[in-house]
């Protein structure tokens, strides 16, 4: 896949801008501050329907505006594929693909992306949100219909959680609380569903995670990764240990697994009807990842946690590049040579080169090494000024953004 053009209207810092993408390495330099990441985030947004950055859509929408747009043309495949969204600040986004109407969940179907940021190390080093994040983007990736189950689960979620912290304030115990009986359903069935895509996801990058962490470091310290599960009696929110783990899962049937969800759930009850708290499910889980057998959170080197992470978005690309028709998803590195030392960035490059199109962001220029040192666009305050290298592509083109 590859981006051609990309155009925001009240976006971030930018009132308008206009970008043109080339086959290849693309460079981005600038400041921090001036509006690169936002260009990046946008992209990554049509292919994740979420932010790296942010939890909530409100933020990436400019001050003082109802809603952003972001509309990028695509090649995919042999097909040009116009896609857009509107982030409204509140309420439900819109899409058109191709000029039609369409729901926003179609918009991964089209748009593979895969992003390396500083934030990255936060999936490593950060509480298991940031785990379950990076898992769910890349489940939306591979199959665009999980978008709608995981944002069914939420809305479940929410309803349950209501109905626990109302059952508390009114006193409300045992069988006269039959409502929440038909919560449990619907949350069992969402619920196992992301649980089994999660597992066969974990399954599916165990090889690539191997392989990318060895060209990354330079070294085998036979990286792994499981989910630990809250339906087995844990709280890997709570554990920092993870004792739970999916080893005896792999093989269970999607019925079985809802079996012992409804179980853990029925277990819990008490405990939550306390709390108000939905203790069981995924939104409770955790993807725990281990170097030379211990957990890199607490125990892995800074080098090592970030060999980790960069080679959880190289699995991540390679898997997609296996699955995709389409071609390669894109890769952006943004601003990660300032984090890395010279062997890293070098081994990281040329790692990259070879996809179909890479984005890569920075504040420094000379911190992008020689293989992806092609097309250069400089961003400075929301202005976008292309100064192609003429060797990257023959046909010659100027785009401008402008912030007001």
């Amino acid at each position: 896949m590859i981006v051609e053009h990309l155009s925001l209207v009240d976006f971030r810092n930018y009132a308008t801008a206009e970008l043109s993408l080339h086959r290849g390495p693309n460079v981005l330099v600038g400041k921090n501050g001036q509006g690169k990441t936002n260009l990046a985030e946008a992209i990554v947004f049509l292919a994740t329907l979420g932010s790296h950055r942010v939890s909530s859509d409100a933020p990436m929408v400019k001050d003082s505006r109802d809603f952003g747009v972001i509309r990028a043309r695509l090649s995919v495949g042999s097909r040009k594929v116009l896609t857009e969204v509107q982030i409204n600040r509140q309420g439900s986004n819109k899409a058109r693909i191709n000029g039609s109407p369409s729901k926003t969940s179609e918009l991964p179907r089209y748009a593979h992306v895969v992003l390396f940021a500083p934030e990255d190390l936060q999936i490593v080093r950060g509480d298991p949100s940031s785990r379950r994040r990076f898992a769910d983007q890349l489940l939306i990736q591979r199959a665009p219909r999980m978008a709608a189950v995981l944002g069914d689960y939420d809305r479940v979620l929410k309803q349950r959680s209501a109905l626990l912290k109302s059952a508390r304030a009114r006193g409300i115990r045992g069988e006269a609380l039959t409502t929440l009986d038909v919560w449990d359903d619907k949350l069992v069935a969402l619920g196992s569903e992301i649980i089994d895509a999660r597992l066969r996801l974990a399954s599916d990058l165990r090889s690539p995670l191997a392989s990318a962490y060895a060209a990354i470091a330079g070294a085998d310290h036979q990286p792994e990764l499981e989910w630990a599960l809250s339906m087995h009696g844990g709280d890997p929110e709570e554990d920092a240990a993870g004792t739970a783990f999916d080893a005896a899962d792999r093989s269970l049937s999607l019925s079985r697994r809802a079996e012992m969800f409804r179980a853990a759930l029925q277990a819990k009850r008490t405990q939550e009807l306390d709390r108000g708290i939905t203790f069981v499910g995924p939104h409770r889980d955790d993807l725990v990842l281990r170097v030379r057998g211990l957990p890199v959170k607490g125990y892995a080197s800074h080098g090592e946690s970030w060999s980790v992470a960069l080679a959880l978005r190289l699995a991540s690309a390679e898997l997609l590049r296996a699955e995709s028709p389409a071609g390669d998803p894109v890769l952006i590195l943004d601003d990660v040579f300032a984090e890395l030392d010279a062997d890293r960035r070098q081994r990281l490059a040329d790692l990259t080169v070879g996809y179909e199109q890479v984005l890569v962001t920075a504040a420094v220029e000379a911190d992008i090494p020689e293989p992806l040192h092609r097309h250069v666009v400089h961003i400075s305050d929301g202005s976008i000024s292309d100064d192609r290298d003429p060797a990257a592509d023959s046909e010659p083109d100027t785009d401008r953004g402008r912030d007001e």
